[in-house]
C-alpha cells in the first residue's frame, strides 16, 4: 500500500484537474462486489459513465504505472450542515420548527386549494409542537423558524406562521371531570403527610382515532421558499403505495435515504415523549431511513411521486402518513 500512496501522489494533481473527477484515495480492488487483496488507487467521480460518451481525455486510466485503479461514483458532494443552516430561499429537506420544539424537516411546498397560497407542509409535531388544539401548546399564527431552534434559529429566523394543523390526540389526557378533580385533591391532601413527593393525577382513557401528523405554515414572503427538494428535485405528481413500491426522502439529519413499502393499513402506538402515547391508523410502514429531525420528511418513490409524510420510527422501521389522506385533511395540494 505503501507504493501504491507514492504513485498517488505523483499522478494525483494530473487526475483531480481531470472533467468529473472529484477525490482520490487509497483501497483494495473490487472485482464483482467483493473486496480483493489487491492494493488500488481510488479515483472518485461525480458520474460514472461508459467510455463511449466520453473524449479521450475524459477515459481514466486503468492502470497508475503497475497499480490497478478503481473508480467510485460519489455525485455531487455538498457540506451536510447546509441543511440546518438558514436559507433563503429555503428549501424542503433543511431543518424547521414551531418556535418551541426544537427541529424537524421541511417536507414540501404545497397549495391552499382555496386560495392557491404557497404554504410549508410538515409534521403537527414539527411545526405545531404535537397540538390537539385545546392544550395550549400552540396556536395559528405562532412563529415557524428556519433553520429550527436546535439548530440555531432565533427571532431574527422567523420564514413562516403556522397557518393549519391536524390535531394529534393522545391516547391519555388529563381528566376535566369535576368528580376526578374532587377525588385527586382528597387523596393528594392525605398523600403529602405520608408521601409528600409523590402526586396523585386522574387520565382519561381517548378513543382518538389519528390519521396523519400535519400542518401548514404561510411562509412571511412566498419568494423566502422554492419547491425542489434538496438532493431530489421537484414533484412529479402523487402516487398511491403499494407493497414494494422504492422510496426516498431528504431529511435534515440523514439527508436522502431510500427504503421500500414493508405493509399497509398500520395501526401503531407511537410514543410522542415519555408519558404520552398516540395511535395512528392507516398508516404506511417502510425500512430504515430516517434518524431523529427528519421527522416532517415528504417521502417520494422513484418516479418522484409524492407518497407520504414520514412522522415516527425507529433503528429498524419507518412510519409515514399516506400523502392522500395529508392533503385531504389539511386542504392543500401540489
Amino acid at each position: 500500500m505503501l507504493r501504491a500512496e507514492r504513485i498517488l501522489r505523483r499522478h494525483e494533481r494530473k487526475l483531480l484537474s481531470m472533467e468529473n473527477v472529484v477525490g482520490t484515495g487509497l483501497g483494495y480492488k473490487i472485482i464483482g462486489g467483493r473486496i480483493t487483496n489487491e492494493p488500488a488507487i481510488i479515483i472518485l467521480v461525480k458520474e460514472k459513465k461508459p467510455e463511449r460518451e466520453l473524449s479521450r481525455s475524459q477515459i481514466l486510466p486503468k492502470k497508475l504505472e503497475d497499480v490497478m485503479t478503481d473508480v467510485i461514483e460519489v455525485g455531487e458532494v455538498r457540506f451536510l450542515e447546509a441543511r440546518t443552516q438558514k436559507l433563503r430561499p429555503a428549501m424542503p429537506g433543511m431543518s424547521i420548527g414551531h418556535y418551541k420544539v426544537t427541529a424537524g424537516t421541511f417536507g414540501a411546498v404545497v397549495k391552499d386549494e382555496v386560495t392557491g397560497d404557497l404554504l410549508i407542509l410538515s409534521n403537527n409535531h414539527v411545526m405545531a409542537n404535537a397540538t390537539n388544539g385545546r392544550d395550549g401548546r400552540a396556536a395559528i399564527g405562532d412563529p415557524i423558524l428556519q433553520p429550527g431552534p436546535y439548530d440555531g434559529g432565533g427571532d431574527g429566523d422567523v420564514i413562516a406562521h403556522l397557518y393549519r394543523f391536524v390535531p394529534v390526540e393522545r391516547n391519555l389526557s388529563p381528566s376535566q371531570c369535576p368528580v376526578a378533580k374532587r377525588g385527586e385533591s382528597f387523596l393528594n391532601f392525605f398523600l403529602r403527610f405520608m408521601r409528600p413527593d409523590y402526586r396523585v393525577a386522574f387520565f382519561k382513557k381517548n378513543s382518538a382515532y389519528n390519521l396523519v401528523d400535519a400542518a401548514v405554515a404561510k411562509p412571511v414572503n412566498p419568494d423566502y421558499i422554492r419547491a425542489e427538494i434538496m438532493e431530489l428535485g421537484e414533484i412529479k405528481g402523487v402516487a398511491e403505495p403499494r407493497i414494494g413500491m422504492p422510496l426516498i426522502k431528504s431529511g435534515r439529519t440523514s439527508g436522502v435515504s431510500k427504503s421500500e413499502v414493508k405493509a399497509l393499513h398500520v395501526r401503531i402506538r407511537v410514543m410522542m415523549s415519555p408519558g404520552e402515547e398516540v395511535t395512528f391508523h392507516e398508516q404506511i410502514l417502510a425500512g430504515p431511513m430516517a434518524q431523529p429531525g427528519d421527522s416532517g420528511s415528504l417521502v417520494v418513490n422513484d418516479r418522484m411521486e409524492a407518497v407520504g409524510l414520514l412522522f415516527a420510527g425507529s433503528e429498524v422501521a419507518t412510519l409515514i402518513n399516506p400523502i392522500s389522506l395529508v392533503m385531504k385533511l389539511l386542504k392543500v395540494t401540489f
